[in-house]
């Protein structure tokens, strides 16, 4: 079995890379002269993956205009949070709710992405399927992230994620998720982490391990050092 459709987070305020984000939304800040957005979308395309959706919020138009212009080579819905910002859970739910599918890949632009992902992010595709789970996130050691003020999110402990006194392991911001795990859900605004939180409780959240090194978008600073070096 395969994913036919991804998901791009791109609906929130940056608000730590302030002020580039007051004008520009994050997803289309640059690094080495491409958007994080198009990079994100150029990783999707390569693991043929045949519909993208993207939710919105913040300077929306800004990105549905530079989505027009691209005229990227693959099917791309822009579905807006509405009124209000549906935080990372609510903005997931609101675009599967539009689809026939099963089982979504989702992205936060804010990780640069790069093709040497298409090997785990495969990997980590035939674990789902093959372990009929209903989610996994992709996760990495602490050492290989660019930013070292990364505390950690969770421990890894053969494919389960748990939270400890010290995790030493990130979140890389790429997850498959089943309709299934939004089930009996009310809210319309709501993070991702009350899912997860969820899942732990049941010990049935899933990782998957990363080798590669991560560079994430996480504040002004580390932008600065990335225009630098990568």
């Amino acid at each position: 079995m395969n994913i036919n459709t991804a998901l791009i987070l791109c609906a929130g305020y940056g608000k730590r890379l302030n002020p580039l984000t007051l004008k520009t939304p994050k997803p289309l800040l640059k690094l080495n002269d491409l958007t994080l957005l198009e990079n994100t979308i150029n990783l999707i395309i390569k693991l043929n993956i045949k519909k993208i959706k993207l939710n919105t919020y913040y300077l929306q138009d800004q990105i549905k205009e530079f989505v027009e212009k691209k005229n990227f080579k693959t099917e791309i819905e822009i579905i807006s949070d509405g009124e209000k910002i549906l935080d990372t859970g609510g903005g997931i739910l609101n675009m599967i709710q539009s689809s026939d599918e099963d089982n979504f890949i989702v992205f936060n632009p804010d990780t640069v992405w790069n093709l040497d992902y298409l090997k785990i992010i495969k990997e980590m595709e035939d674990f789902y399927f093959s372990n009929k789970i209903n989610n996994i996130l992709l996760v990495v050691e602490k050492y290989l992230s660019f930013d070292k003020n990364f505390k950690g999110d969770f421990s890894l402990i053969k494919n389960f994620l748990k939270k400890e006194s010290v995790n030493n392991y990130i979140y890389t911001g790429c997850q498959i998720v089943s309709k299934k795990i939004f089930d009996h859900i009310d809210n319309k605004n709501f993070s991702i982490l009350e899912i997860w939180n969820k899942l732990i409780s049941e010990k049935k959240l899933f990782g998957f391990k990363s080798q590669n090194k991560f560079y994430h978008i996480t504040d002004l600073e580390i932008y600065n050092k990335l225009l630098k070096d990568y």
